[in-house]
């Protein structure tokens, strides 16, 4: 086996390979930026060489920075983790030639489906289900408009060697096709270095379910189930869950069949990724094949026991495999959720800065055999910088039953405690709360078709309402338990607390009456009983307790006034006061949040791309602004309505704070929105 490998990547893909590694005896390099000098991934492995500065493309990407580490150190393999070079055929030649051998699949299997009109063209002919569609490169926009009307509207405008949700676009008609030729190709470039675009039929009800196949050096190839991968969010996966809650055993193994097919005539080896589009009636389709570690691997490990990265080792090291077809069996069911630096009520908009607060919810088993598993590159103190990807971190769950797994994820959600940045743990928290996920109803159009104005914040069911109010008060009169307890009292003045409490969610007040209970409170309001039991006490960021038997996890932040609560998804804030301080409250007046409709502010931070406007110009509703570029995603700002410009307050070029001011117009100003297909996912 080899004795030291290099990982070609960073964060928590990093972090997960040198686990294996580590548990095989091999001694792991890793390689940093910059950027990531203090990265977790750096203090894990027992080497690291540093490569350059922070953008990839002057430390990640460069090869022979790569090779030199390699060389320095001895390592005898690389394995690429997901993105930056792992798809790259130049690197595995490179590789090869000086002797190091690549931790994933053959440089023809690479070249043959990392060229997606290509790869659809070898599928087809090997026999392996295609969506129709024209597979030639579109030369111009009025020919992209010209095959989409012979193909039938909607269809799918992509890049050709695209990937992660860029250089996609979907058009419903032919200006659309036109916008969305235009902007695929321009992001097909500038992330690609290759502006070629194809374009086939949209599949409506569409879901995104892949097929995990395995293969060695000796001719074994297998597949290991599937993953459903329908929640996405401008293309880019959220939520991932193993096995899919709409395949049959029979689309099972004709999906698996024909993933071993084309893995096969490629001549496969190592971990790798078929996709395919089912629509609603199950028909499949070829969508495109990854040669390399997926993401969202981790649910496939949860339901088979396979170490697919300790498998991609001792394949790359020319071992065969060790299971058969026959071997594999799917085993409960696992949910990832992708926890990001982003924030969900201003449009998923990147966020950076440091992690003041992270604590993730304790892994392993519980008490009942749910499994927790935390994949992340991250710790409590670092930076999330705004070169790299937003992901902290990809939360797992496994229970034996699809809706106790999706318990369990919910669950820990609720314990994982993030503060410092902004976080989609709330959305994604509320997503998996919602009736028509539990029921397995999903199309890659669910969080549009769900959350169409975005999201604000998820709506408390009477059940978690009643939960928030039993906290709200247990917090408060523990706190006020332990301040009547401070030392140093006049004689004959303490506090005496009431039984009597106004509890404020929302603005909705309720009346409660607490009553001292062992191990917690009898909460009693409208006549009902609310037996909340807590070992919890001030400091603490979590409470972890049973309101009327059924467990609650709520993150507790103390305010001057109240408490800030986070629990299934809903993030709000809690005042308790007594009757005579609430009565005071409703008296002062209502704060009005400053009017900023003249300013167009920076709704992320990040860099200038482009100012589009000038002094004293007048726009018009939906013309362009500025363009922002922040965490490799482009932000076009466009106005809401018609205005003149009154100040220009930044350039092309500059690195601005979110909320800081772009441009100032005269009167009501036409204030920005993101166009349709016009942000960069």
């Amino acid at each position: 086996m080899f004795e030291k490998i290099l990982i070609a990547n960073r964060g928590e893909i990093a972090c997960r390979v040198i686990k294996t590694a580590r548990r095989m005896g091999i001694k792991t390099v890793a390689v940093y930026s910059d950027a990531d000098a203090d990265a977790l991934h750096v203090e894990m492995a027992d080497e690291a060489v540093h490569v350059g500065a922070p953008p990839a493309a002057q430390s990640y990407l460069l090869i022979d920075k790569i090779l030199a580490a390699c060389k320095a150190t001895g390592a005898q393999a690389v394995h690429p983790g997901y993105g930056f070079l792992s798809e790259k055929a130049e690197f595995c030649n490179a590789l090869e030639a000086a002797g190091i051998a690549f931790i994933g699949p053959s440089v023809r299997a690479i070249g043959a489906m990392g060229d997606k009109i290509e790869s659809k063209k070898l599928a087809r002919a090997a026999g392996v289900s295609t969506v129709p569609g024209v597979l030639d490169v579109i030369p111009n926009a009025e020919e992209a408009v010209k095959i989409a009307r012979e193909i039938g509207y909607p269809v799918m405008i992509k890049a050709s060697a695209g990937g992660g949700g860029k250089g996609m676009r979907i058009a419903w008609n032919d200006a659309e096709a036109r916008e969305g030729f235009q902007s695929a190709t321009n992001e097909a470039r500038s992330s690609f270095a290759d502006d070629r675009v194809f374009i086939e039929k949209f599949v409506t009800e569409p879901r995104h379910i892949e097929i995990q196949v395995l293969g060695d050096k000796h001719g074994n190839i297998i597949y290991l189930g599937e993953r459903e991968c329908s929640i996405q969010r401008r293309h880019q996966k959220v939520i991932e869950e193993a096995p899919s809650p709409f395949l049959d055993a029979a689309t099972r193994k004709a999906m698996g069949e024909q993933a071993v097919a084309l893995a096969r005539e490629v001549g496969y080896h190592s971990a790798g990724t078929v996709e395919f589009i089912v629509d609603g009636a199950r028909n499949f389709y070829f969508l495109e094949m990854n040669t390399r570690l997926q993401v969202e691997h981790p649910v496939t490990e949860l339901i088979t026991g396979v170490d697919l990265v300790e498998q991609m080792i001792r394949v790359a090291y020319g071992e065969p495999l060790s299971l058969t077809q026959d071997d594999v069996k799917l085993n409960g069911w696992a949910v990832e959720a992708r926890v990001y630096a982003e924030d969900p009520t201003r449009g998923f908009l990147p966020s950076i800065g440091r992690l003041s607060h992270y604590r993730p919810p304790a892994e392993g088993a519980d008490e009942h055999g749910w499994i927790v598993r935390n994949d992340t590159g991250v710790y409590e103190g670092a930076e999330i910088s705004m070169f790299y990807d937003p992901m902290i971190a990809k939360l797992c769950t496994w229970a034996p039953t699809r809706i106790e797994a999706i318990h369990a994820q919910r669950a820990a959600l609720d314990g994982f405690y993030i503060r410092g940045i902004s976080h989609n743990i709330s959305f994604v928290s509320a997503v998996l709360g919602h009736a028509r996920f539990q029921e397995g109803r999903l199309t890659t159009g669910f969080i549009a078709e769900e959350f169409p104005d975005g999201f604000h914040g998820a709506t408390l069911d009477a059940a978690s309402r009643d939960a928030l109010t039993a906290v709200a008060v247990a917090t408060e009169r523990r706190t006020a338990e332990r301040e009547v307890q401070i030392s140093g009292q006049s004689p004959f003045h303490g506090r005496v607390l009431p039984p009597d409490w106004v509890v404020t969610i929302d603005g909705d007040e309720r009346a409660v009456v607490v009553d001292l209970a062992k191990g917690g409170y009898d909460v009693t309001f409208e006549g009902r009983l609310l037996a909340i039991r807590t070992d919890w006490l001030p400091g603490r960021k979590l409470l972890r307790g049973t309101v009327n038997g059924r467990a609650v996890v709520v993150q507790v932040d103390a305010l001057a006034d109240g408490f800030r609560l986070f629990h299934a998804g809903a993030d709000i804030i809690a005042v308790v006061r007594s009757p005579r301080a609430a009565e005071l409250a409703r008296l002062m007046p209502v704060k009005v949040p400053p009017d900023t409709s003249r300013l167009l502010l920076c709704p992320m931070p990040g860099l200038v791309v482009s100012i589009n406007v000038e002094l004293g110009e007048e726009v018009k509703a939906g013309q362009t602004l500025a363009v922002v570029e922040a965490m490799k995603m482009e932000n076009v700002l466009k106005a809401e309505r018609d205005g003149k410009v009154a100040a220009v307050k930044a350039k092309k070029g500059d690195s601005l704070a979110v909320d800081q001011v772009i441009l100032e117009f005269e009167g009501p100003g036409p204030r920005r929105r993101p166009a349709r297909g016009r942000v960069t996912p």
